[in-house]
């Protein structure tokens, strides 16, 4: 929007929490249509003990994940991998993906998107 004002800091505390169309719940720490910064966006995804999110792919967007807390397994075009806090995993744009929390508490996950997510370039595949 034009006359958006420009955020320079946002707080996670303040961020009320959604969830996407691959099922994660998640807390957009920086995102275009709400902080008007220009070419990407950051979130913190969390994925529930048990849970994994479903396979999707991005047209455009090419997306970073970076493991803040807990255990999880990647599957990222044909590969399946284990990730664990302090890995990141370059998801380029057109390659199926999801992940699955394998660990014993909440797998969280900063998200960077470039150009910045949108449910419209989220494509769900199979079921």
């Amino acid at each position: 929007e034009e006359n958006m004002t420009f955020v320079e800091k946002t707080s996670i505390g303040k961020i009320k929490p959604f969830t996407t169309t691959d099922g994660s719940t998640i807390r957009e720490l920086m995102h275009p249509l709400r902080h008007g910064n220009q070419n990407q966006s950051l979130a913190e995804a969390v994925i529930a003990v048990g849970s994994i999110t479903r396979l999707h792919q991005h047209h455009n967007s090419e997306e970073l994940y970076h493991v803040v807390q807990g255990k999880g397994e990647m599957t990222l075009g044909e590969k399946r991998f284990p990730v664990k806090v302090g890995d990141t995993i370059c998801i380029r744009p057109a390659t199926p993906h999801q992940i699955r929390n394998i660990g014993k508490v909440d797998l969280k996950i900063l998200c960077c998107c470039s150009p910045q997510y949108s449910n419209a370039d989220t494509e769900l595949i199979g079921s």
